[in-house]
């Protein structure tokens, strides 16, 4: 039954996107698209149009059968604000100090990742091209906080929980990225009864202030668990709670998507839909196993644009198997927007030529140290440590909030686990090496298998051209790293830029290659990128600001 229901539902989304197209245009289209990056949180491929059953994502499923499917994208990291880094900047974290999760809660002291002055994030670069940028309240890129207000002022025209696409002026292009806590791993955290910590706690309250706790739906008995997983009923109830999350995200999926129409805008909007990383469980959060880094991705491109955009598109519905990271995003949406990528990039368009390799990295988690670097092609996997006896099992003070994660491991420690099971809490040793064809879940280590000697070699040689050829600040212990983009452990402010008016023109310049920003009056904050008119009678202020560094005071021009 629900199954027949999703997919009414989901024939009439696709009849509310695709309404329209090829008959005459409700209203003359923007000459550039819009584009809505829509980024669920802690999610793997749970999603219907994945041949998961048990998942109920009719919004996503429509949107697919609209678009194209991506069976083969990688994050960069296990874990969201190293894998946001790297997707906002389209460079890997650990080229630039972003690798360790996370910079501003350290153990060692507050710092903050600071790229090189040529780095912008690609929103940043749609914003000078001309289009409106928005994010709403989850920043996370190492070279910000956690949350809306915390990062550079340049990136975004507006960021927080009220921002919205019909904040931009009038005709103006818009890129917006829409994030979806309803499956972030606080979620998975049982929402009622004796907290075990004061951060389960602290997520019990939070998500219940924000109207995030999601009615059991999914019955415990209908999940299916890998061989990992020990059928335990703690782990059961946190998967069925897992996807009545991910149900709950996509009705707000379904929202926005309507919204758009509502707006008359599903004509002139690309839609992304993707997530950060794997699911928010044990062995796939963290991890650089295929659970924790492969993510779905659909693409949508109204027929309206496919006929401006000159791309060989291929057909509703379909699927692309290409491997994809998530560094290629910056490059892929700057293509489709028009706006030249810089060639400082990791990544490349996704519409060049398929690449050979995906790249992955973990860092320090939390509290714990730990060193791990990934390279995947079509079918195999070479991880290398250089904390070989540090397992994924290991306490973890945030992640065992989860009821499955402590039956799990009293289960471990009870003796109660069979071989799959007790991989986790096992040291993983200094290289791992999976046949992903037959060892999907990455359970059968092949580095001393002399059968496979010619593959680990070919991989951790293409390992060690990658880390050479962006750089690794890894080889650096984090103290010293931080102690290099810190003065003297303290977070460096911009200067001030350099204003000047000649000929009734405001003319402004940093010369640490900040980003400035300038307002005039009471309007809104602007990006600079030319001198611009100074208005009689009207305050003009500006300030800068260097990724990973605090904001400069404002320098004012006073009317006349």
């Amino acid at each position: 039954m629900l199954n027949h229901l999703a997919g009414l539902v989901g024939l009439c989304l696709i009849a509310v996107l695709c309404h329209g197209q090829g008959v005459a245009k409700e209203r003359a289209v923007d000459v550039r698209p819009n584009i809505l990056l829509l980024m669920a949180e802690d999610l793997s491929p749970r999603v219907g149009a994945w041949g998961d059953s048990v998942a109920r994502t009719p919004h996503i499923d429509a949107l697919a059968e609209a678009g194209v499917r991506y069976t083969n994208v990688f994050t960069t990291a296990g874990v969201c604000a190293p894998s946001r880094a790297a997707m906002i900047t389209g460079l890997y974290q650990m080229s630039f100090g972003a690798q360790h999760m996370r910079t501003s809660t350290s153990s060692l002291g507050e710092y903050y990742a600071v790229p090189d002055i040529r780095v912008r994030a690609f929103p940043e670069l749609m914003r000078a091209a001309g289009y409106y940028t928005f994010t709403d309240d989850k920043l996370d890129y190492q070279f910000s906080g956690i949350r809306a207000g915390s990062g550079p002022f340049s990136i975004w025209d507006a960021e927080g929980r009220d921002a919205h696409w019909r904040g931009r002026d009038p005709g103006q292009p818009f890129f917006g990225l829409i994030n979806f806590l309803e499956t972030h791993e606080s979620g998975v955290m049982r929402p009622g009864g004796v907290p075990h910590s004061v951060s389960h706690l602290a997520s019990q309250r939070m998500r219940a202030l924000a109207g995030l706790v999601s009615q059991p739906v999914t019955r415990p008995g209908d999940v299916k668990l890998p061989s990992y997983y020990p059928d335990l009923p703690e782990v059961r109830r946190d998967l069925a709670r897992h996807y009545d999350n991910i149900a709950a995200m996509d009705t707000r999926v379904g929202r926005i998507l309507a919204r758009l129409r509502e707006d008359r805008l599903h004509q002139n909007t690309i839609v992304i839909w993707t997530t950060d990383h794997g699911d928010g469980l044990p062995r796939a959060k963290r991890e650089l196993y295929d659970s924790g880094i492969h993510v779905p991705m659909v693409l949508y491109v109204p027929d309206a644009l496919k006929a401006r955009i000159a791309r060989d598109w291929r057909a509703p519905g379909s699927v692309d198997e290409r491997l994809v990271s998530f560094v290629d995003l910056a490059p892929t949406l700057l293509e489709l927007a028009g706006v030249p990528a810089p060639d400082y990039l990791h990544g490349q368009n996704l519409f060049g030529a398929a690449r050979g390799y995906v790249h992955a990295a973990r860092d320090r988690i939390d509290e714990v140290g730990d060193r791990q670097r990934a390279v995947r092609d079509a079918r195999f996997k070479f991880i290398r440590s250089w904390y070989p006896r540090v397992p994924g099992g290991h306490v973890l003070e945030y992640r065992d909030n989860l009821d499955m994660v402590r039956a799990m491991r009293s289960a471990y420690e009870r003796g109660e686990l069979d071989e799959d099971q007790v991989r986790w809490f096992r040291p993983p040793g200094v290289e791992q090496l999976y046949d992903l064809d037959r060892d999907p879940n990455e359970l059968r280590n092949l580095a001393t298998d002399p059968a496979y000697s010619g593959v680990r070699e070919r991989l951790f040689a293409e390992l060690e051209r990658w880390r050479n050829a962006v750089g690794d600040t890894s080889d650096m212990p984090e103290a010293r790293l931080r102690a290099s983009l810190t003065d003297e452990g303290e977070v460096r402010t911009t200067p001030e830029p350099v204003v000047s008016v000649e000929a009734r023109y405001v003319y402004a310049h940093s010369g640490v290659g900040a980003s400035i920003g300038y307002r005039i009056g009471e309007q809104r904050w602007r990006l600079y990128v030319r001198p611009f008119p100074l208005i009689p009678g009207e305050r003009v202020s500006v300030r800068a600001v260097r990724y990973g560094w605090w904001p400069s005071t404002l320098v004012e021009v006073l009317p006349d």
